[in-house]
């Protein structure tokens, strides 16, 4: 018998065996989880400002901003305003063009 006939079929991943994925609203929130306790509260400031710029930087990604030179405060606050967010600060849309100048 053949090695390639032994070999088992790979399982499904866990993130799209029970559930399926929707493409068409990337903005949806996701089932929240409790952030771990203990942890100095500069910690979870940072955390969360991480967790928004990637979202902006996702937003604007698909919105048709590309590059970070395109992404001025006021483009940044305005697709934050376009999915219902609260206006991010000068850090996090210095945070956010972080994002997209090192993902090239």
């Amino acid at each position: 018998m053949p090695a390639a006939a032994v070999k088992p079929k790979p399982f499904p991943t866990q993130s799209t065996a029970h559930r399926s994925v929707l493409f068409d609203s990337p903005y949806e929130p996701v089932v929240k989880r409790p952030l771990p306790a203990g942890r100095p509260r500069e910690w979870y400031v940072t955390h969360n400002r991480r967790l928004k710029a990637m979202r902006l930087a996702i937003a604007l990604l698909d919105s048709g901003v590309y590059l970070p030179g395109q992404a001025q405060n006021e483009t940044i606050r305005g697709a934050a305003e376009r999915i219902g967010m609260r206006p991010p600060s000068d850090t996090t849309c210095h945070m956010v063009r972080a994002l997209m100048r090192y993902s090239r």
